[in-house]
């Protein structure tokens, strides 16, 4: 059985605001407003929200209930997969070692095209990035993933996408100590 992630230095509850927002405002691609809206409701104040899976939980709820407008603007926050901003070392830290982490920086000219082709199109259709969260993927492994998921229709791939996103914040929150 799986055990949570507890916080060992940085336990949520015992934080003031800004130190919550200076650990946790980043998990979501350049989208503080979901960490200062859970602070804001109040809901960081137990000793039960201290682990990684119960503090997910409350940012994917927040996700959940935000404006279709919102989300969208969350969407479109995430990088191209071995796109433009990760040649120009432009991505976040934590995206930098997401995408590091599957070698994307190393793909081939055949694998760099591919990726060029499918975010092209991919964003052309849905009208948002393709967001997958590649912790223990291979780059061969997120082109398949992506070939089958460009196939979906927009609402399908709203929800994927979505979904996608707060797994990646899952893993970001199981990285903090």
């Amino acid at each position: 059985m799986k055990t949570e992630h507890t916080y060992k230095s940085s336990l949520p509850s015992q934080m003031t605001r800004v130190q919550f927002l200076n650990c946790f405002g980043s998990v979501y691609e350049s989208s503080p407003w979901i960490a200062e809206t859970a602070w804001d409701l109040g809901q960081i104040d137990s000793k039960a929200l201290d682990s990684a899976e119960k503090l997910s939980s409350i940012f994917s709820q927040i996700v959940d209930k935000a404006s279709d407008k919102k989300k969208l603007t969350l969407l479109n926050a995430h990088p191209d997969l071995a796109g433009k901003l990760a040649i120009a070392g432009k991505l976040t830290a934590d995206s930098t070692k997401e995408q590091a982490g599957a070698d994307l920086q190393n793909c081939t000219k055949e694998e760099f095209e591919q990726f060029q082709k499918l975010n092209r199109n991919y964003k052309e259709k849905f009208g948002f990035p393709f967001i997958l969260a590649v912790q223990g993927y291979q780059r061969s492994e997120i082109l398949k993933i992506f070939e089958k998921r460009i196939k979906n229709s927009i609402e399908e791939e709203y929800e994927v996408a979505l979904a996608q996103v707060n797994r990646i914040a899952l893993l970001r929150l199981s990285r903090i100590e």
